[in-house]
């Protein structure tokens, strides 16, 4: 801790926070903040070979950015390589170009004193909205300006996306009934249909957890991803849903659970972090139900956003998510699309090497089935 202390002296502005109560009381004093940069997905990561530390930008004595900052060290054959990622942030008003600065400024004289390759970051600054190419498509020069301004100053964008570059976002303010009215029709009628064919959806619990891992390892060999250990999803789940951050729902066909999704919330913002089916009672359109009755939880939460995590990097049929996509768009949620991971490399040399190793360390891994393909575990 002294080492970061002394990294963090060397910054103007930033001051460390090392409360779990001050941190999440200055982010909710934030325009935008994040389930990433929580307190909780911090602790969450340091189990799991992670250092974090937290950092907080002032003007006049009101906060106006923070950043949760992870580090780590990864080893493999031909590669060891210290690295700093800022998921989902840092968090801060990207408009305000002298805040961007002091920012981004002092995150990369914290990096160069740590003695890292690189940082990187991935803040969800917009490029656009909507289905590029279609009238929904409508561009935000934000994020134009902001990668322009990080291209000249040193950043790259990054070949290596760890969280979605894209996502769709569902408006929870209006009622329930209009809600459902402005989903696609086929969308309602799956809904009605479930309820028709006997589904149900109850609230789980800790007690649900092997079943949610079990559903999970069904789901991963039925679509061709790998996951990770069971303690692995215990541990993350379970903090989540104890530190009551997390709801895990389940559909049921005659008693039988056939689905189920982990609904994370966080501020205003509910999150589809995981989903999860067994291959029976597909006919019955278990997934409809358990989406509607999440986004409708949602909204008892008070929040008003419903995050469904990830949209594609292409609107095609080429794109891996296309699948899932088709799905989700049912639900008519408005495609938020930024400007994705960008790395500041540290020690180029270092930097270069890792670039050209990583990619394929990562096939190994994926080989093994020890990295999971979907970015939402990192």
């Amino acid at each position: 801790m002294r080492t970061f202390d002394r990294q963090v002296s060397k910054c103007q502005s930033a001051r460390i926070v090392s409360t779990r109560s001050e941190w999440q009381s200055l982010l909710g004093n934030l325009t935008e903040t994040h389930l990433l940069q929580s307190w909780d997905w911090g602790e969450l990561k340091t189990r799991h070979g992670w250092k974090v530390r937290r950092l907080l930008w002032e003007r006049s004595d009101k906060p106006v950015a923070a950043a949760q900052i992870m580090e780590r060290t990864i080893r493999s054959p031909g590669l060891k390589a210290g690295l700093m990622y800022v998921p989902r942030g840092p968090l801060l008003d990207w408009e305000d170009r002298k805040l961007l600065v002091r920012v981004l400024r002092d995150l990369t004289v914290i990096a160069h004193q740590s003695g890292v390759q690189f940082i990187k970051i991935d803040p969800e600054v917009p490029v656009g909205y909507g289905v590029p190419d279609t009238e929904e498509d409508h561009p935000d020069q934000t994020g134009a300006d902001v990668s322009r301004w990080l291209s000249n100053h040193g950043w790259r964008k990054s070949s290596e996306e760890v969280q979605f570059r894209n996502t769709s976002l569902l408006d929870l303010t209006c009622s329930e009934d209009k809600l459902l009215a402005s989903f696609k029709p086929k969308t309602r009628y799956n809904i009605r249909l479930a309820v028709k064919r006997g589904a149900t959806v109850r609230a789980g619990d800790l007690t649900d957890i092997n079943l949610l891992h079990s559903m999970y390892a069904v789901t991963s060999a039925r679509d061709g991803f790998a996951i990770r250990s069971a303690d692995y999803y215990r541990d993350v789940w379970g903090s989540f849903i104890q530190a009551g951050l997390a709801q895990p729902l389940i559909a049921e066909v005659a008693g039988i659970p056939v689905a189920a999704a982990i609904i994370f919330s966080f501020g205003k913002r509910s999150i589809y972090n995981y989903g999860m089916s067994r291959n029976i009672h597909r006919d019955k359109m278990p997934n409809h139900l358990l989406q509607w009755e999440a986004i409708r939880w949602a909204k008892t939460q008070g929040c008003t956003l419903y995050d469904f995590w990830g949209a594609p990097d292409f609107f095609d049929e080429s794109d891996p998510m296309w699948g899932v996509w088709r799905f989700k768009a049912g639900f008519r949620g408005t495609v938020l699309r930024t400007i994705g991971a960008w790395d500041m490399p540290i020690n180029r040399f270092g930097y270069k090497i890792y670039s050209m190793v990583m990619p394929t360390v990562l096939r190994i891994m994926r080989r093994r089935g020890s990295y999971r393909i979907s970015p939402r575990d990192s």
